[in-house]
Formats: structure tokens, sequence, C-alpha cells
């Protein structure tokens, strides 16, 4: 008899204690609706295609490219840069973001490492060029957004490279 009295008491405790956490926590669910529109959390989805690059988007800027394994400019590289440099100088009102990308080859982190050396280096050479830095932030893809899938030369060599893209 004084085993059911107990097992009753503790079942009323557990349904009574469930019971207060919930009224708990139905009142901070109300509170937390009741937060202003400029706290409330951003619902537009994210704009990623990671079958490619946003490479493209600003008429009259072009794609750098880089060698196996390299972040430094040759000769090519250097005319397509000086050439986006003059057109940020006629656009002065554009900001760019200058993407890294790397082939499928090596490790993630390592990719993601070489693709910053190759953004900065645009960048970096952009600025020697009279373009302001305030207009330029850069980012890196690693491997993450081939153009071109596959694991033959062409594709890699077309996935080595520096993308200008709009900055908002």
């Amino acid at each position: 008899m004084i085993r059911k009295l107990a097992f009753g008491l503790v079942a009323c405790t557990l349904v009574v204690g469930c019971k207060g956490k919930q009224s708990v926590s139905n009142q901070n669910l109300e509170s937390a609706s009741a937060v202003s529109p400029s706290a409330a959390i951003e619902s537009t989805p994210l704009n990623f295609d990671p079958t490619g690059s946003d490479s493209g988007t600003v008429t009259g800027l072009k794609t750098v490219h880089f060698g196996y394994d390299k972040s430094t400019l040759d000769e090519s590289a250097k005319r397509e840069i000086a050439a986006n440099a003059e057109w940020m100088k006629k656009n002065p009102d554009a900001k760019v973001q200058i993407e890294g990308h790397c082939d499928a080859r090596g490790t993630i982190e390592y990719n993601v490492a070489l693709g910053e050396r190759r953004a900065n280096t645009v960048k970096a050479y952009m600025i020697s060029s009279g373009v302001s830095a305030e207009r330029l932030s850069t980012i890196s893809y690693g491997k993450e957004k081939p153009l071109m899938t596959g694991d033959s030369e062409e594709a890699y060599s077309k996935n080595r490279r520096a993308n200008f893209v709009p900055a908002q």
C-alpha cells in the first residue's frame, strides 16, 4: 500500500514538474516572438551555386588564371589585372570581391589557403595599379566551386583562377 502511494506521489511530482517547465517554455516563446523587427533573423536564402562560380557577373572584368600550385602572377595575368584596374578606374563607384579558386588536387585546407594567397596577390597588384583597397575584398573558395569538373589538365587549368564579382 505504501509502495502504491509512493509511486503515485512520484508520478504526480513528475507530471507537475513537466507542466511547470512547459509553461516556462511557452512564456519564453511568447517573449521571443515579441522581438522588434530590426532584431529579427534574416530570412533571405543565400545565393550559392555549388556547380560553378559567380564569375562573369561584372561585364568588363576578366578572370585571372594561375599555374599549378602557384599564387604568383605571370605576364599574362599581369596584363589581365592591369586591364581590370583600368576598368575599375573608369567605374569609380564599383566595388568588387576577388574570389580565389583552386583545382581539385590537394586537401581542402591547403586549397583554401592557396585560394586566399591567389586572391590577395591579385588584390595587391590591383592596389599597386592605382585601385583603392577599400573597393576590393577577397574570399577563398579553394576547390569548392569548380567551373569544370573532371580530372584532366584542361579542367584543372580552368579552375585555378581569381574571379571578380560585385561586392555588396
